[in-house]
């Protein structure tokens, strides 16, 4: 509403035809009506997300298509802007219908209620994607203050302004510079912009994700943990058990399982795996950038089921098998390196950037020059990031629920922090263009 106050229309239209339709689904017991019911619903909810974020992307490609058949396009672009948090919203929308038609959750009669669960200021732009069985219940629980309720939501809120501010924000410009022309960049420049790449948008959206888990847990409302230190996966599998849960999980239980997950033959089950990491990309953004960093995903992940046994044998052969420390720290660092090249796509404003990037990356040559890098970022601001990352890197070992022994020393501790080392930009958060 703030840049285009008629857009709030959205969410009304979304919300009443949800409302509505969960409740002629929980009163039907035809199946057939249950699933015109359902189908209504998901319609409204992927229409409106295709005509604001996919229709000129579309369009786009119907015009490239008839372009090389020799013929012109008629369909017009839409100038209109794509709502934040349109993609969160909108699933949390749709997993509320699709609970209800399934069983698992009785219809909400309570409008004012349901608008909240679809409209829950702390999560609405950018996750966590709540489900029904989890938060709706909690709009109807008497929530007194509770100290320790806001001790912890505070905690949860000082650790995401500090990963925000402090690290994602202080390496966004250097990010920003290179990928901004990746043409007249040095392999290490490059290098250097993709893993300060892969730190900043983990440390920009789990920073969000807590700020919005501390501001409900504040209130007395428990949202879902959204990330468990992805960057310390085995394997891409089990990054995607760690990396944003809350989307990771939807589309497990409303398009992997349907589909038929694994209880399939291999062909269907690595087809199923792949359609869902496509549909994740473009969930992501318009672009075929985002549609192929969805493909590698599934690349990655299809090609290690195949590749187990042998990776297996080869590792009990080479008798690494017998350092488990080391075969650890080694599955670790490739799951990172295969998770920071796709990035490579997500973050590139285009395909020939992205390849670009990919191919000045493999001319990398030695020795190289800490000064390309000092040059353009400083010398004492590198040293800074650097030692934050590390210091950042052993965060996993904060308590679960950020229940410390001393809370406010914590709080303390992480706004000194952010005094001192924040940066003073004011970059929005990067998964609000989503």
């Amino acid at each position: 509403m703030f840049f285009k106050p008629i857009y709030i229309l959205i969410l009304f239209f979304t919300i009443i035809i949800d409302y509505f339709a969960g409740i002629w689904l929980d009163k039907t017991s035809d199946p057939v009506k249950k699933k015109r019911y359902l189908i209504i619903s998901l319609i409204a909810n992927i229409g409106v997300l295709a005509i604001f974020k996919y229709f000129n992307f579309i369009n786009e490609n119907i015009s490239t298509l008839t372009y090389f058949l020799g013929c012109n396009n008629p369909i017009p672009y839409l100038s209109i802007l794509l709502p934040i948090g349109l993609s969160f919203h909108t699933f949390q929308a749709m997993s509320y219908t699709i609970e209800v038609y399934r069983g698992n959750q009785k219809a909400e009669h309570h409008f004012g209620i349901y608008a909240l669960y679809v409209m829950f200021y702390p999560q609405l732009v950018a996750g966590p994607i709540e489900r029904p069985q989890n938060i709706l219940h909690q709009f109807y629980e008497k929530h007194s203050f509770d100290f320790k309720n806001v001790v912890t939501g505070l905690c949860y809120i000082a650790f995401g302004l500090f990963t925000k501010i402090v690290i994602a924000d202080r390496l966004s410009p250097y990010v920003n510079e290179v990928f901004g022309d990746v043409s007249n960049q040095s392999s290490i420049t490059l290098l250097v912009a993709v893993f300060f790449f892969s730190i900043q948008i983990y440390c920009d959206f789990s920073g969000y994700s807590n700020i919005a888990i501390g501001c409900a847990r504040v209130m007395g409302f428990d949202l879902m943990r959204n990330f468990n230190s992805p960057y310390f996966s085995k394997n891409i599998t089990e990054f995607w058990s760690r990396w944003h849960i809350s989307l990771s999980t939807w589309f497990r239980d409303y398009l992997y399982i349907p589909l038929g997950g694994n209880r399939v033959s291999k062909f269907m089950w690595y087809r199923n795996l792949t359609i869902v990491f496509l549909v994740s990309g473009l969930w992501h953004g318009a672009s075929w950038n985002f549609i192929i960093w969805g493909g590698l995903h599934a690349f990655y992940i299809v090609f290690g089921i195949i590749t187990n046994h042998f990776r297996q044998s080869l590792i009990n052969k080479i008798g690494l098998n017998q350092f488990p420390r080391i075969n650890l720290s080694l599955s670790v660092l490739t799951t990172f390196v295969l998770v920071s090249f796709a990035w490579i796509f997500f973050r590139a404003k285009n395909l020939a950037d992205a390849r670009m990037v990919i191919r000045r990356i493999f001319e990398f040559k030695l020795p190289f020059s800490l000064s390309e890098i000092a040059l353009s970022f400083g010398v004492m601001n590198l040293l800074i990031s650097i030692i934050l990352i590390i210091l950042f890197s052993f965060s996993y070992k904060l308590p679960s629920g950020m229940k410390f022994k001393n809370p406010m020393l914590f709080c303390a501790v992480m706004f000194i922090l952010i005094l001192i080392f924040g940066s003073s930009g004011t970059g929005e958060f990067i998964y609000f263009q989503f």
